[in-house]
This record gives structure tokens, sequence and C-alpha cells, in this order.
């Protein structure tokens, strides 16, 4: 039988972090328990998605991830319509405060994408 998982993300604003994925991925708010405020969830209102939970720590993101999400933008298309909507996704998210890193494009082999950073940093691909 799978096991059920959750991401999570160590950060400095775990509210932030928290609400920038939510608007990028659709998912809401979980309340935290009275009391708690150095974490912040959010779920997949559909229940499919795995549940992202954002702690506090002290330190700061300091190297590249060993891990990162890629976030499915343009499912089915491919060529110039992929990278266009891979664009137009790119531009909304700099507008809730992701940094474009680099856009790779297509080799003949994979598709396209646009490698991100949240708003700490942490690196997400547009795929």
């Amino acid at each position: 039988m799978a096991k059920e998982f959750q991401v999570t993300y160590d950060c400095a604003d775990p509210g932030a972090v928290a609400a920038f994925w939510a608007e990028v991925l659709g998912y809401r708010f979980q309340p935290p328990p009275e009391g708690f405020v150095d974490w912040a969830a959010i779920t997949d209102p559909d229940g499919k998605g795995p549940r992202m939970y954002f702690q506090k720590v002290p330190e700061g993101k300091t190297v590249k991830n060993r891990l990162h999400l890629d976030v499915r933008s343009a499912p089915g298309l491919t060529g110039d319509e992929r990278m266009d909507a891979l664009e137009v996704e790119a531009a909304r998210l700099e507008g809730l405060g992701a940094k474009r890193l680099y856009r790779l494009e297509s080799d003949g082999e994979n598709e396209g994408i646009i490698v991100m950073g949240d708003p700490e940093g942490n690196e997400f691909c547009l795929d």
C-alpha cells in the first residue's frame, strides 16, 4: 500500500511562502492549532496532491536545492505552444514574487522548461 507524504519547506516566513505556493498550486490554507505561529500548511482542496508544510528556521538558504518541484503548467503542449503557456505562467508567478532563473529550450529529446525561484529562492521548474 502506498504511503501518504507531505512536502516540507524550511523557510524564514512560513505564512508568506505558504501563501505563494497556495496561489501557484491552487491549494488552500490549513489552519494551525491555536498558539502555533512558526509554521503554515496548505492542502489540495481535491485531496489528490500532498500536504505542504512550511516551518520557520533561523538559517537562510545557501545552496541549490537537492529536491525541487516540477509545476505542470503546460500538460500535453509541445513546441512554441508549450513555451508560450510556460511564459504566461512565469509572468503570473513573477507577479506573486517568484524570480525567473533561466529558460531551457527543447533539445529534441526533452521539451523546454522555465526554472524559477520562489520568494525565498527555492528552485522549481515550470514544466
